[in-house]
């Protein structure tokens, strides 16, 4: 194939209820193309439903396997069960996000522990050994260590983080989180990374490394620059305030009278 792949992925039209039409237009698909492998991607949320589909396709086309999206969503996967017990094929991936990094292998053992609120702490390793640089890990001890935790830090923490996917998602996979799901606005906390980041994405390098000469006319620029306002530029600056005397306490080895919030409200 051209450019050396040895792959291609024919992505097919999507549809959200069966009719025969369709079908009829996938089987014809198939054979032109004449696929290695046949792949119904399920939407998780979608609960029976999506068990409904996978019984008709693979009658139709006989699917190799299914990828289920979404379960970074409030679905917990139940319905692979079913979709395996139905088709008698397995589910091979599973996404949990919206970008191509977000699709990984599944794994029977973990879905379960998802389903019955146990977590999936191996998942939510394997993904961090993944997104984070180990030489930038070293250096930032360092500059914990040393005090010298700056702004710029925090934008790349904040962005290595995003990697791992949504905060529900990353979140999810920690034991016993169902109890308290309800409790946290995850849409909320979403918009305050956003603007967290934005705030520092419009300070100059100078200004990021050397908070302290971010006075009342450069703060109002700040806020311009990020869509944000005033309050919310002071917000940020107060809190990283408090986690730079958090990081001397640390380093110091002593822990009382550390706050519960660093930067997220």
């Amino acid at each position: 194939m051209k450019n050396g792949f040895d792959t291609m992925i024919v992505d097919t039209a999507g549809r959200l209820h069966i009719n025969e039409e369709m079908i009829d237009e996938l089987v014809r698909q198939k054979k032109v193309l004449n696929p290695r492998e046949t792949l119904l991607v399920l939407d998780a949320m979608t609960g029976q439903d999506a068990v409904n589909i996978a019984k008709s396709f693979n009658e139709k086309l006989n699917i190799d396997g299914v990828i289920l999206t979404k379960l970074d969503g409030d679905a917990r996967g139940g319905a692979a069960i079913s979709i395996k017990a139905v088709t008698g094929k397995p589910i091979k991936f599973i996404g949990i996000g919206e970008k191509f990094d977000a699709l990984e292998p599944f794994f029977p053992e973990r879905l379960v522990s998802r389903i019955l609120g146990m977590g999936d702490i191996v998942s939510l390793v394997e993904k961090a050994q993944e997104v984070f640089d180990e030489k930038q890990a070293k250096d930032l001890e360092k500059k914990l260590r040393k005090d010298e935790f700056t702004l710029e830090d925090f934008r790349d923490q904040i962005r290595q983080m995003k990697k791992l996917g949504s905060i529900e998602s990353i979140i999810g996979m920690f034991p016993g989180f169902n109890k308290f799901k309800g409790a946290i606005n995850f849409s909320e906390a979403e918009r305050d990374i956003k603007k967290t980041e934005a705030i520092i994405n419009s300070m100059t390098v100078k200004e990021r490394i050397y908070p302290q000469i971010i006075d009342g006319n450069r703060r109002v620029r700040i806020s311009k620059g990020s869509g944000t306002k005033v309050q919310d530029v002071n917000e940020l600056l107060r809190k990283y305030a408090e986690t730079k005397k958090l990081i001397k306490k640390f380093a110091k080895g002593g822990a009382k009278g550390l706050p519960k919030q660093l930067f997220m409200r």
